[in-house]
């Protein structure tokens, strides 16, 4: 395969055999409106996402995926196109290719995804579960004869998978996502100071220094409108509030993991030991998401390498 492709709600990630991540950007696109097939893509990834919220009339920000599922097929097909165009690749040659699909995704679903990668010059195509190409990120051999669980937090979904062998066991999916988790924060700042933020501002409030592993200790200035007289204002936000706001967030799509587990638990053998990995597919979660699936079960944890 020359590309593989992780389609995500939130952002959209490709990676080459020979380079690595070649396209690593939110999974948006801005539209000059023509009906039908006469829809121009003005420009995709960050610099469309830069204009949610503020594309001028005939112009629209579109999101191809809602909650890990292709809404409208010619969408897809035009976001598909110019995502291989920003990683170097010609429509009129060839590209082979695997997506990763959700876990839970229907026969349906599944096949309107290939349909629209064939559309857009990728053939042939492959489809695989996100579980799976996860567990490769954390390092693992997906064919081991030993049963690993991964949680996959996207934009859209989380997914708490079980599987062995290369084959899943069993899944639970959530539709509380990395997308509820800043509709969260913007909540919380709009009743606890009085603060209006866009999409932008709450998911940069709600990313701050995600990549650390232990507590970030610094606080995060937030820019917004105020709700009272609507002029700009600005407001210190320490991380351990943004971590209160989502927590419910965090809670509700966590509850579907040990139901996973307790199914994956009755399936192993009683002198393994299963291995819980962590993937983030979608949001950069914040700190608050990985220490809460890492107390859950009392398991040993991996964490990918890269994203």
């Amino acid at each position: 395969m020359d590309l593989g492709i992780d389609l995500g709600t939130a952002n959209t990630v490709v990676s080459e055999v020979r380079r690595g991540i070649v396209h690593d950007e939110p999974s948006v696109m801005l539209l000059r409106e023509g009906g039908g097939r006469r829809n121009r893509v003005l420009a995709v990834g960050r610099d469309a996402a830069e204009l949610i919220g503020r594309a001028p009339a005939r112009f629209t920000a579109v999101r191809p995926l809602h909650d890990g599922v292709v809404t409208d097929l010619e969408s897809a097909r035009l976001y598909l196109r110019a995502v291989l165009a920003r990683a170097g690749r010609h429509t009129w040659s060839p590209t082979r290719a695997v997506i990763g699909v959700p876990a839970d995704n229907s026969t349906l679903e599944t096949r309107a995804l290939l349909e629209a990668a064939e559309e857009a010059g990728i053939r042939p195509v492959t489809a695989l579960d996100d579980a799976v190409a996860g567990a490769v990120g954390c390092g693992i051999d997906p064919l081991e004869r030993r049963v690993h669980m991964v949680v996959d937090v996207g934009g859209g979904t989380a997914e708490a998978v079980a599987f062995c062998f290369g084959g899943v066991l069993t899944q639970r999916t959530s539709k509380l996502g990395g997308d509820e988790m800043t509709v969260a924060v913007a909540r919380y700042l709009r009743e606890e100071h009085q603060l209006l933020v866009g999409e932008l501002e709450a998911e940069r409030v709600k990313t701050f220094r995600a990549g650390q592993d232990e507590s970030p200790d610094g606080p995060v200035v937030v820019h917004g409108r105020d709700g009272t007289t609507g002029r700009p204002r600005l407001a210190t936000v320490q991380p351990a509030d943004v971590a209160t706001a989502v927590r419910p967030v965090v809670s509700g799509s966590s509850g579907r993991s040990p139901r996973a587990w307790t199914t994956c638990r009755r399936r192993r053998s009683p002198t393994s030991s299963p291995r819980a990995s962590w993937c983030s597919a979608g949001p950069r979660s914040p700190w608050v998401c990985r220490s809460r699936w890492s107390r859950s079960w009392g398991c040993r944890s991996s964490w990918p390498r890269s994203r």
